[in-house]
């Protein structure tokens, strides 16, 4: 099989040259599906499209959610052809952007129609990085107090840089028993009463 590469993707969203010269994202994404994603992002971002991109294809990720479109793009015993008819009479009926159509073609094409899902990840991921949106989770043993919350926040936004926007998601989880583990984008704190008892339980074990 031929190698994969980005210029012969973005070439297919459109036959204007200008596409030709890739939008750098604001976020590296790995894999195939990043890839794919970063080439939509490239030709949404010159044909201004990424709102509308990003909408139609989280709502074609609600109909693959349905067991016969499921079904579908699963089964090998089905041929791409058919498979890629399926979905240009979806997009068509839900009347989306041409560049999410040939997408979703070209996937069909090479027999990857199983990553559409990574790959709206992967476009999900880089249009959190446009928006300057910056991912934090905060495990707790326990549900904090929302005046808490707001102060934690705060204090997390003290660390971005000028543009970017906190996305804070709290997650609770009993077995680290108290305290909270923080991660902020690529940084990572351990403030849990669990990770302080390994780390007595360690010395201990040293001193004896």
């Amino acid at each position: 099989m031929a190698a994969f590469r980005l210029p012969h993707l973005a070439r297919s969203f459109t036959t204007s040259a200008s596409v030709c010269k890739l939008v750098r994202p604001p976020l590296q994404v790995y894999g195939v599906e990043g890839r794919y994603a970063t080439a939509l992002y490239s030709a949404g971002s010159k044909q201004k499209q990424l709102p509308q991109l990003e909408n139609q294809i989280n709502n074609l990720m609600v109909s693959l959610k349905s067991s016969q479109l499921s079904y579908l793009v699963m089964n090998p015993h089905i041929k791409k052809n058919q498979k890629i008819q399926a979905f240009s009479q979806l997009l068509t009926k839900d009347k989306a952007s041409p560049l999410l159509v040939n997408l979703v073609s070209l996937l069909g094409e090479n027999s990857r129609l199983p990553l559409l899902p990574q790959v709206a990840s992967a476009f999900a991921k880089i249009m959190a990085a446009h928006r300057g949106e910056i991912s934090c989770i905060v495990t707790t043993a326990q549900p904090l107090e929302k005046t808490i919350q707001t102060e934690l926040q705060t204090v997390l936004e003290g660390f971005l840089e000028k543009g970017q926007v906190i996305k804070m998601e709290m997650k609770i989880d009993s077995s680290i028993l108290g305290g909270m583990v923080v991660s902020l984008g690529d940084r990572y704190v351990d403030m849990s009463t669990k990770s302080k008892v390994h780390k007595l339980t360690s010395v201990l074990r040293q001193a004896a």
